[in-house]
């Protein structure tokens, strides 16, 4: 088993409790963030002069995106990785729900890079991200995997319902992505979109 040298910490958002992770390790002054709110909490326990090299969208609902535009301010060269749909979402505020909330979000920027199932982003020379489409509860959801991780967004609460009543959810999408995102959990640490992380154990 490969040793990761790189580690995840968990950020609790203060719009519905949406988790942002921040991957970062000792070997590399790059950062990554796993969808992204409340950049105050980020720059809190970002490591000294590193900088935030991409973020990865679990899905562009607004309380897993709206601090977007607080991040590329702030690193004008962070890559934005997204579905196709999400890439057409961040930068429309009824698409991504935020226009029903007080602070709408359009993300005006040109870094996004749009992923698809298979695709693979190497993060550190031991760490890749592999993409994984699970849409159901958003046409936008992508997973991510590494050895040792899956984040699996709303796509994958353990315990949970996948919420599918909000615009273009699709209830039997959503069951085939739960079914998918369970079959790769392995022995990998869960890291969901609201909640805490966990290691599925199974019988």
């Amino acid at each position: 088993m490969i040793i990761v040298a790189a580690r995840v910490e968990t950020i609790v958002n203060s719009v519905f409790s949406s988790n942002t992770y921040l991957i970062s390790s000792d070997e590399s002054s790059d950062s990554w963030l796993v969808d992204c709110g409340d950049m105050d909490k980020v720059m809190k326990i970002l490591p000294d002069g590193n900088k935030i090299r991409g973020l990865f969208l679990t899905h562009t609902h607004f309380d897993h995106i709206y601090g977007i535009n607080e991040l590329t301010r702030l690193f004008p060269e962070c890559l934005i990785y997204t579905s196709e749909y999400g890439a057409t979402a961040i930068r429309s505020s009824k698409l991504n729900l935020s226009r029903y909330h007080e602070s709408p979000v359009e993300y005006a920027g040109d870094k996004l890079r749009v992923l698809k199932e298979g695709d693979i982003v190497k993060l550190y020379d031991v760490v890749e991200m592999s993409v994984i489409e699970t849409p159901g509860h958003c046409p936008s959801c992508l997973s991510y995997m590494t050895d040792e991780w899956l984040f699996s967004g709303d796509s994958y609460i353990q315990g949970l319902k996948v919420v599918t009543n909000l615009p273009k959810g699709d209830k039997a999408m959503a069951q085939m992505s739960v079914e998918k995102i369970k079959s790769l959990i392995g022995h990998r640490m869960l890291f969901p979109g609201h909640g805490e992380s966990c290691i599925i154990r199974h019988n």
